[in-house]
């Protein structure tokens, strides 16, 4: 028996939603590309099932839906950046006592990243995927993957070891 509609969001939606938003940054776009996944997922229902990998598969959906979306709304978007005044946080706490500002100076190091190096690091760390599943959910090369993790983790250790240091 394959898994229903509900059961596939409730596996999936809360990865893709943050796998989304690390490329993103865009609340709103990040729910309509979510929302174009699962009608996609709704009109078609054996399009999962012919998939290796069921969650590679969704983010690839995912990344390419929101792709789409962004080109489809160039005007939109420049719009909203231009009126937006506030960025939406990347890190939440995860326990009361974590330091505020060590927290971000991670937010703040994670927004020098370029969208794809974001997108590769997320895919990585949070969803603790090989690099050449990397590779084939963004639609890169295995070489390309392990760059921009490389390159990222690079940008984040510079940024953030003086204020490792700081605390120590």
């Amino acid at each position: 028996m394959h898994p229903s509609l509900e059961q596939i969001y409730d596996a999936h939606a809360d990865a893709l939603y943050a796998f989304l938003l690390n490329c993103s940054r865009n609340h709103v776009h990040v729910q309509d590309a979510l929302q174009e996944v699962f009608l996609k997922l709704a009109r078609t229902p054996t399009l999962l099932q012919r998939a290796n990998d069921p969650r590679a598969f969704l983010l690839r959906t995912a990344h390419n839906a929101l792709r789409d979306l962004l080109r489809r709304s160039n005007t939109r978007a420049a719009y909203e950046e231009q009126h937006s005044s506030e960025t939406p946080p990347l890190l939440l706490p995860v326990f009361p006592s974590d330091d505020d500002a060590f927290r971000l100076a991670v937010e703040t190091s994670l927004e020098k990243l370029t969208p794809e190096q974001r997108a590769v690091l997320h895919l990585k760390l949070w969803e603790n995927l090989s690099f050449a599943k990397i590779a084939e959910t963004l639609d890169i090369s295995q070489n390309t993957a392990a760059s921009r993790y490389r390159y990222a983790l690079d940008k984040l250790r510079n940024v953030l070891r003086p204020v490792y240091e700081e605390r120590l």
